[in-house]
């Protein structure tokens, strides 16, 4: 986090008019980047607005499958201010296994969360996010299911569809450090509020939990329920953006280990020097890019 963070958002905002871009942030960022950006949100918003965009630029902070998404999605030009802001998770399948994993089961359709790599989502049949993710495994027509590549999310949706699914070991490191333990502690500082955690959490975890929602999800939910306080269980960075469109609830989180180190590299500098300069850019080889956008595009279809 930087210092003199009004004098960078005069700078970033500025620049921003100058070069015509638009900044996209996802809800785990810093407050100083949310509060410059042109939209706020989860993986499935993002990628729409990624595609509806008539801005020739865009300047995407969160992690290195999220700005793909936007290259292949909208066909401009996609900066990303820290390169190395990658996901643990997507870095957990590759194109070679996922193709092994098929052959083990030819008649399976594969369902790829979003947080994986673009060579990952050229080789799935469809695409889906925290938000979306039962409702496209019930639309897909096979009977059988390859869940890539979070065991946590895809263990949710196998909880809740009659469909057999087979699970990639893959998991979300963040996530995955809320241990059940937490949520008692906490609901037992807090009995008066409710907990919401995300489908990436343990099995454990969200067994424990009022609702299991992605982030927009936990939004939308805050925003329409009658509770005054909340226990979230997902990234730390929800929590600003929670508190500042809901001023009279209140918010504890679900642990204090809840922090992406990748979500957390890029900051107002970094921000400023990649539109200034114009670096970072993304690039998704056009063979890659075809086959992971036919994938997404279903996605959107279907949701």
């Amino acid at each position: 986090m930087v210092k003199n963070q009004e004098s960078w958002k005069e700078k970033i905002l500025a620049l921003k008019e100058e070069k015509g871009a638009l900044i996209l942030s996802h809800n785990y960022q810093l407050p100083e980047i949310q509060d410059v950006a042109d939209f706020v949100g989860d993986s499935l918003e993002l990628s729409l607005e990624a595609q509806k965009t008539d801005r020739d630029l865009i300047v995407f902070c969160g992690v290195y499958f999220m700005a793909e998404v936007a290259r292949i999605l909208s066909g401009k030009r996609v900066l990303m201010p820290v390169l190395t802001a990658g996901c643990p998770l997507a870095n957990m399948a590759t194109r070679e296994a996922v193709l092994r994993m098929k052959e083990e089961h030819p008649k399976a359709a594969v369902v790829t969360y979003i947080n994986s790599s673009a060579e990952v989502k050229a080789v799935s049949d469809v695409i889906c996010t925290s938000a979306n993710a039962l409702k496209i495994v019930e639309k897909v027509p096979q009977e059988e299911i390859i869940f890539v590549p979070d065991q946590g999310l895809g263990g949710w949706v196998k909880e809740h569809t009659n469909k057999i699914v087979h699970l990639w070991p893959g998991f979300c490191p963040t996530h995955y450090r809320i241990m059940a333990e937490d949520i008692m502690k906490a609901r037992s500082a807090h009995p008066e509020a409710k907990v919401l955690v995300h489908p990436e959490c343990r099995p454990e975890v969200r067994r424990l939990a009022d609702q299991v929602l992605g982030t927009g999800g936990m939004l939308r939910f805050v925003r329409s329920d009658s509770a005054s306080s909340y226990i979230i269980g997902t990234e730390e960075g929800l929590l600003y953006r929670l508190r500042k469109e809901n001023p009279q609830k209140q918010f504890f989180l679900a642990s204090p280990l809840l922090l992406c180190p990748n979500m957390k590299k890029t900051d107002a500098a970094a921000l400023y020097e990649c539109l200034r300069n114009e670096t970072g850019e993304i690039e998704v080889p056009e063979e890659i890019a075809s086959q992971a956008r036919r994938s997404l595009l279903l996605m959107l279809e279907l949701t």
